[in-house]
């Protein structure tokens, strides 16, 4: 059986990158988790994606698979990116290189150290390339797309784009409450219902042309797909790629938690 992957790093200026990026002298240890290393994207580096995604910062699971947005988030924007009939030609990139270890300060998030380093990927990400449709999932996503439309080379590109909410919003502010839940699931997709019209007619280039399915009230399972392998490094286990939930942050203080990731294999995968 073949099982194709994402051969990394390997052409500039893609190699330069990542061998430049800024660490705890510009990402705060007291605001980053800067000792679990910078992760930089997921998805195509090789100049054929038509949809950049930016998100927000990475959690566990990407800080050991090394590649972003892998888990339930990652999910709900895999379907999201289908229903624009986009399967493989897509990149993501990150506000943060960084996880986020209680908030970011402002003078943090306007740091021209962080912003000039981000936007140096943006623009080889979007400078004379075939991407059509730019997604900024969250506030600071949205934050750091105005700040490279400020730039000579953002302010003269044009592309269609849409700042949705972040795709785990709403287990974030329900705290719990089923309610409270369920209505920010709601509102949530009624905001990418605006986001997908708005965008979808510029998707002039689809990998599977697919008519424009909105999303109902709630998910479906139809609303939450597989990140496909060609995603991941080479020789990634099936389950850390088809399951979530094995990686969790565990101790009995925060401390504690910052230092450890705990990893364990799903039942079912060892007899």
């Amino acid at each position: 059986m073949s099982h194709p992957f994402d051969p990394g790093y390997v052409a500039e200026p893609f190699v330069t990158l990542c061998s430049e990026y800024p660490g705890a002298d510009v990402y705060p240890p007291g605001q980053f988790r800067t000792e679990w290393g910078p992760i930089f994207h997921r998805g195509r580096l090789d100049g054929s994606a038509r949809v950049l995604v930016i998100g927000q910062d990475p959690a566990q699971h990407e800080s050991v698979i090394r590649r972003i947005m892998v888990g339930e988030a990652g999910r709900r924007v895999q379907g999201l990116l289908r229903k624009l009939g986009v399967t493989r030609s897509y990149v993501f990139i990150n506000t943060y290189l960084y996880s986020v270890y209680g908030s970011v300060k402002a003078h943090t998030r306007k740091d021209a150290r962080l912003v000039d380093y981000r936007n140096r990927w943006l623009h080889a990400l979007l400078t004379g390339s075939r991407i059509e449709v730019v997604l900024a999932f969250g506030r600071v996503a949205d934050e750091a797309w105005r700040f490279w439309r400020e730039t000579p080379a953002g302010g003269a590109i044009d592309l269609a784009y849409a700042a949705l909410t972040h795709p785990t919003q709403p287990e974030s502010a329900s705290n719990g409450n089923k309610a409270k839940l369920a209505d920010a699931t709601t509102a949530l997709l009624r905001n990418w219902n605006k986001a997908l019209q708005a965008v979808a007619l510029r998707v002039q280039h689809p990998d599977a042309p697919t008519p424009l399915v909105l999303y109902g009230d709630t998910w479906t399972d139809e609303d939450r797909i597989g990140i496909p392998e060609f995603d991941f490094p080479a020789g990634l286990p099936a389950w850390m790629r088809e399951q979530d939930g094995w990686a969790r942050r565990a101790g009995p203080d925060d401390l504690a938690k910052r230092r450890n990731i705990t990893i364990r294999i799903p039942k079912g995968v060892v007899a």
